[in-house]
This record gives structure tokens, C-alpha cells and sequence, in this order.
């Protein structure tokens, strides 16, 4: 008789096994077609100074380091060898767009501005649009559910042989709460 047993539990657990071998693949197969269809949010990135064209125009031969600072905002990148150069460094990272560095330099002579360089800055309109617009091959979710679709997800919400929620009774105002006095009082 133990023969047998061994050899049912040998058969079960080979059994067993193809199964979970089946079931894994079954598993499989649905994780992926889950991960494709839900994509992760990817945050836009502006990282640095947003320097605009307009503010670039503004700038001119001579203005104290105190006035660029006003117009522009403190430099992304100082160096203690190169105390008279500024840099201002921005990038606009967006999912399915190429990055977009730009940079400006400025170079001073003791407190005055002396000249500056950089790549060409947007218009702060431009900006603004190149933010709000979306990749073309952006894939929109449909956030619509039908009457019948709603009413099928609350039925298998309630729980088996629930019954409709009662009438909400109108709620009596709180009882007056009593508190102890925060210091104690002096006799």
C-alpha cells in the first residue's frame, strides 16, 4: 500500500507542477498585455534658469552684476576659477522629444557686464506653447464609461446578498466638549 500512496503523490506533484507551468505562461501573457496598455506618467522637466528672449534683449554693456542678477536670477553655474563668468543653463526634458539644452553666457569685467553669448533663447510665448503641446503619437485614454459598464462594476462591488443602504439619517450636532485649562488657575 505505500507503493500506491508514493506513487499518487509522485503523479499529484508532477501534476501540480505542469500546471503551475501552465498557469505561469497564462499569467505571463496577461502582465504583458497589462503593461502595455497602462503607461507610467513622465513628468516634463525644465531644469536651470529659464532665460527668455525678451530678457536677453534686455541686457547691455555695462549693467552692474547686482542689475543682471535682478533680470536674469542667480546663475546655475558660478566657478571660483572663473569668477567672471556666469553661466545660465536650461533644458527641457519631455517624453517623446528630444531634449532641448540652451545656454547663455556672460562675461563681466569688475562689476560691469561686458558682453555675452549663447544659444538663440525662446520667446516666452514659445515657451508656453512648447510646454503645452503634446507629442503627435501621444496616446489619449478613453475615459468614458457606459451606463451599463457603471452599473456592472457596482453590482460586483456589493458584496453577495448586501441590501440597499438605508436612508442617511440627519446628523444631531456634537455634544459640547469640556476641556481642562491649558495653565493652572491661581488661588
Amino acid at each position: 500500500m505505500p507503493s500506491t500512496t508514493l506513487r499518487f503523490l509522485r503523479s499529484s506533484l508532477v501534476l501540480a507542477a505542469c500546471a503551475a507551468a501552465v498557469g505561469c505562461g497564462s499569467v505571463d501573457g496577461v502582465s504583458r498585455r497589462i503593461a502595455s496598455a497602462v503607461t507610467p506618467y513622465k513628468v516634463e522637466v525644465v531644469q536651470g534658469n529659464f532665460i527668455s528672449r525678451e530678457q536677453v534683449e534686455q541686457l547691455k554693456p555695462g549693467l552692474s552684476r547686482q542689475q543682471v542678477r535682478e533680470l536674469l536670477g542667480t546663475p546655475l553655474v558660478t566657478s571660483v576659477f572663473h569668477g567672471d563668468r556666469w553661466d545660465y543653463v536650461f533644458t527641457l526634458k519631455r517624453d517623446g522629444v528630444q531634449e532641448q539644452p540652451r545656454r547663455l553666457t556672460l562675461f563681466f569685467t569688475g562689476d560691469a557686464l561686458q558682453r555675452f553669448q549663447g544659444d538663440p533663447m525662446p520667446s516666452e510665448s514659445e515657451f508656453v506653447a512648447a510646454i503645452g503641446a503634446k507629442p503627435r503619437d501621444a496616446r489619449k485614454p478613453v475615459l468614458e464609461a457606459s451606463e451599463e459598464q457603471l452599473q456592472r462594476a457596482s453590482a460586483a462591488a456589493k458584496p453577495a446578498g448586501s441590501q440597499a443602504p438605508a436612508p442617511a439619517t440627519p446628523a444631531s450636532p456634537p455634544a459640547a466638549a469640556s476641556y481642562p485649562p491649558l495653565e493652572p488657575t491661581a488661588r
